[in-house]
């Protein structure tokens, strides 16, 4: 089996790079290696994997580029993929405030060129990352797939909303298979040093306040990596191409879902934490109390997340189901251990 993976030197791409090597799936990564966040995490991260596929005797190539230059897809125009996963993008609700172009270049055109990848491959199924931030400011909760997501309050949801629209659309023309994944909060060890929990971490260690915005009056549905990883796993060994014949109209009530082999799952834990128990978890992980600074509500913030997951589990017959309280230890475990690396 042979599987292309963006974002490879990503938080979720290694992760998931790691259960394909484990599994013996030969593995073409790409990733841009960009300094949104700390290069030396990312090369650090490659330099694992590398070193893990040479363990298990399997295929681990990597290709440094960017995915919004189509002409870097030459490459594997004779390479034959079973399945295509898309977790590069410029990630990060509040940088899209400051950065909006690179969400453009990256999500937008980068995966353009995926799309167009996945049309000259054909019998190829294609597996891309969306955001729990397209359902905005809904209070319809728990997200249901079914649930309207049309008003994004920030440019990476809009970007992501455009994702499914967009895979929508070639999976109707061209008959190519998608599967767009809505996460919840993705958390764990080697996590982004600019996601709440890392930052959290950190500036506890540091002796220095953290920023907790709303006074602390937010809810999340966290769901660990493992989870996330092994979702997306199932989903590439039972997600086989299915011929497909373009139909004049499309008749369907579910956004989500249409005549076209296009499909779009929620990956969450379906178990909302409070933000402050989830800072007393990481106090109580790092064995250290928080100096906390008490912020206004920041604009393009989603106050509650919950993910209805029925949809996925129907699917792949799993439950993303790691408590928090585990998943919070391991974080810090790993994160005693790392983060003087990385200072």
């Amino acid at each position: 089996m042979k599987i292309l993976l963006t974002g490879a030197a990503g938080f979720i791409g290694f992760h998931l790079a790691k259960k394909f090597l484990k599994e013996k799936i030969q593995v073409y990564a790409i990733d841009n290696l960009n300094n949104y966040y700390d290069v030396r995490i990312k090369k650090q991260r490659i330099k694992i994997l590398k070193r893990l596929a040479k363990e298990n005797k399997t295929l681990f190539k990597f290709y440094k580029f960017d995915i919004s230059k189509k002409e870097n897809f030459k490459k594997f125009d004779k390479i034959k993929l079973n399945t295509i996963v898309n977790l590069a993008a410029q990630a990060g609700v509040r940088y899209s405030l400051i950065n909006p172009h690179s969400y453009i270049d990256s999500n937008i055109l980068g995966f353009l060129n995926i799309l167009e990848l996945a049309r000259k491959k054909r019998k190829t199924t294609l597996i891309y990352a969306s955001t729990s931030s397209v359902y905005g400011g809904s209070t319809d909760i728990p997200f249901n797939e079914r649930n309207n997501a049309v008003h994004p309050l920030q440019l990476y949801a809009a970007t992501k909303r455009s994702n499914e629209l967009m895979a929508h659309s070639y999976s109707y023309l061209y008959g190519i298979n998608t599967i767009g994944l809505r996460f919840f909060t993705v958390y764990g060890p080697w996590s982004r040093p600019d996601m709440s929990l890392y930052t959290f971490a950190k500036n506890i260690m540091q002796n220095k306040p953290i920023k907790i915005f709303n006074n602390g009056d937010h809810i999340r549905d966290f769901t660990y990596v493992d989870d996330i990883v092994f979702s997306i796993f199932r989903l590439t060994k039972i997600s086989k191409f299915r011929e497909y014949k373009i139909e004049k109209t499309i008749k369907t009530s579910d956004p989500s879902s249409s005549s076209a082999p296009f499909e779009v799952y929620n990956i969450g834990n379906d178990r909302p934490t409070k933000l402050m128990y989830y800072i007393n978890l990481i106090e109580k992980g790092l064995g250290k109390k928080a100096k906390k600074k008490y912020l206004s509500f920041q604009k393009g913030d989603i106050k509650n997340t919950h993910a209805n997951v029925k949809k996925l589990i129907k699917k792949i017959k799993y439950k993303p189901s790691t408590s928090i309280e585990l998943g919070v230890k391991s974080f810090c475990e790993w994160f005693l251990d790392h983060y003087k690396k990385f200072k």
